[in-house]
């Protein structure tokens, strides 16, 4: 077989959505496809039975159902497909009155900023997105507070200081409960108020019904509230209220962006695996990790824009297939890491590595055909900006290919919500069906749930160490501190640190021979 005839059997393309997928560069041979046919029937089977509404998340006995944001008809009862459209429908209303300046601060300004409150998959999908499709003539500005940093809190507060009554806030937090959210809320209120503003009659939240959220929100009178749902993971809720409600304040044309996603997912519930995207890609994934994991997906969208998207999928790919255990209860410890950013400039940072180095990863371009709204000018040898980009993204991967690295490309008309929507859509089942080939739940997270409450335990600790300090009102070292509460020193050593650099009732006298025996005490 010549290579063209070889090219033509290894791309795939649809002339409903403009979506191509070029993966001949993932070594996928017939004898590779054949041997996975099994497998991946099984997988596309337990797909259906999911969007059918099995419980698919067994350790939370959830359904999982962020298909059903795009396509609320395949929602397995009309209680929930009614509660899906009421949403959109209200999103949509609310919006409209606040763009229409019928909703509105409270001495009558005009909302034209938003703050968005939230943390992980509470602000990276809408980040992403945001920034993709962001134009100066949108209808508002978001900015985000997805951290619990003081410093990078101020900075965006000041960007809407001399806005503020015109700023709307956005909380979101499925339970209510996440820390960082809360942290970001506090300080938003308390900069409202130091600026003689009610933060209620400038709120709205994005939660799950009567979570400590819901209530404060009620409590306080808050402008409004949308729902979550216990069956929306948060790295797959862009498409619920948690990326549409901010993403339409902003402008994005929200109904592209989902149908974007619904047309992607009748692509990827193909059962000929040759024509579904998303099987396609899961099978390359398995190829590259031998269903064991440890190897490196590196994702290169060839457009300023996309620059998010790595960030995003890091989440969404690393939370969901990151495993220690698989559903057998056998440890497994799975996982496919993601790394990449923009193509070509910050390429230059390691494609040298991706070029030389280990043959643990494998590149994912993505590459735009549209270059920009109008005619561009040409630059030099008969060819524009945009030429040599798809010429630099061509010979990157012409390079890692003749040194043995595997890759693939996907391929969209342009950066727009509809293929937006497209991309996102891809990877999430992507997602779904490997983790059916590797036997793991994707939809909990038990590792990032422990650091959380190792992080309670560590604020109680603080808290203690200084009210000992108070109390004794003596000198003491990390050491004696820990002894008497009966915790770990090199804890003790790091809180204290901390506490007496930001803590004006805590001092620290700094031992410069051994750092380690550095004194604190009260003020």
């Amino acid at each position: 077989m010549d290579d063209w005839t070889m090219f033509e059997n290894t791309v795939l393309y649809s002339p409903k959505t403009g979506l191509m997928m070029e993966w001949g560069g993932m070594d996928m041979d017939d004898e590779y496809i054949f041997s996975m046919e099994r497998k991946m029937n099984k997988a596309l089977k337990a797909m259906r039975e999911l969007e059918g509404g099995a419980i698919a998340n067994p350790d939370e006995d959830r359904m999982v159902g962020h298909y059903w944001l795009r396509a609320p008809q395949l929602a397995p009862t009309r209680e929930l497909r009614d509660e899906i459209e009421a949403c959109l429908a209200h999103i949509k209303s609310f919006v409209a009155d606040v763009h229409a300046g019928k909703i509105c601060g409270q001495n009558g300004g005009k909302f034209k900023n938003a703050l968005v409150g939230g943390i992980g998959g509470s602000s990276l999908g809408p980040l992403f997105v945001s920034k993709a499709l962001g134009a100066p003539g949108d209808a508002m500005k978001l900015r985000f507070l997805d951290n619990t940093d003081p410093a990078g809190m101020d900075a965006i507060f000041h960007e809407v200081e001399d806005e503020l009554d015109e700023t709307l806030t956005i909380i979101i937090s499925k339970s209510g409960g996440t820390i960082e959210t809360r942290n970001c809320m506090v300080e938003a209120k308390n900069f409202y108020e130091a600026h003689g503003l009610s933060f209620a009659k400038h709120a709205v939240t994005v939660t799950g019904l009567n979570s400590k959220l819901d209530k404060v929100a009620v409590s306080e009178g808050w402008i409004d509230r949308f729902p979550m749902w216990d069956w929306v993971g948060g790295r797959t809720s862009v498409m619920s209220a948690v990326g549409l409600l901010p993403l339409a304040l902003q402008g994005i044309d929200i109904d592209s962006f989902l149908r974007g996603a619904a047309e992607c997912d009748e692509l990827s519930r193909e059962q000929n695996i040759l024509e579904n995207p998303a099987a396609v890609m899961a099978m390359a994934w398995y190829k590259m990790s031998g269903g064991k994991g440890g190897v490196t997906q590196v994702v290169l969208p060839y457009k300023d824009s996309l620059d998010l998207l790595a960030k995003y999928l890091q989440q969404l790919v690393m939370e969901s297939l990151g495993k220690e255990l698989d559903l057998d209860g056998q440890k497994v410890n799975q996982g496919l890491a993601v790394m990449g950013n923009k193509g070509t400039s910050d390429q230059h940072s390691y494609v040298q590595q991706l070029v030389g180095g280990p043959a643990n990863i494998f590149v994912v371009f993505v590459q735009v055909l549209k270059d920009r709204d109008g005619a561009s000018c040409e630059v030099g040898e008969g060819s524009t900006s945009g030429d040599y980009l798809n010429a630099f993204m061509l010979g990157t991967k012409k390079n890692l290919e003749d040194h043995g690295k595997k890759t693939m490309t996907v391929t969209v008309p342009c950066v727009s919500a509809y293929n937006v929507g497209q991309l996102i859509a891809i990877w999430e089942r992507a997602v779904g069906i490997y983790a059916e080939l590797i036997n793991i739940n994707a939809y909990h997270q038990p590792a990032v749930e422990y650091g959380k409450k190792c992080a309670g335990v560590l604020i109680e600790l603080k808290n203690r160490a200084k009210d000992l300090l108070i109390k004794t009102q003596k000198p003491m070292t990390a050491r004696e501190l820990a002894d008497a509460l009966s915790a770990d020193p090199r804890d003790v050593f790091r809180l204290m640190l901390h506490l007496a650099a930001n803590d004006p009732a805590v001092t620290v006298s700094i031992d410069n021979e051994t750092v380690t025996d550095s004194t604190f005490a009260a003020k």
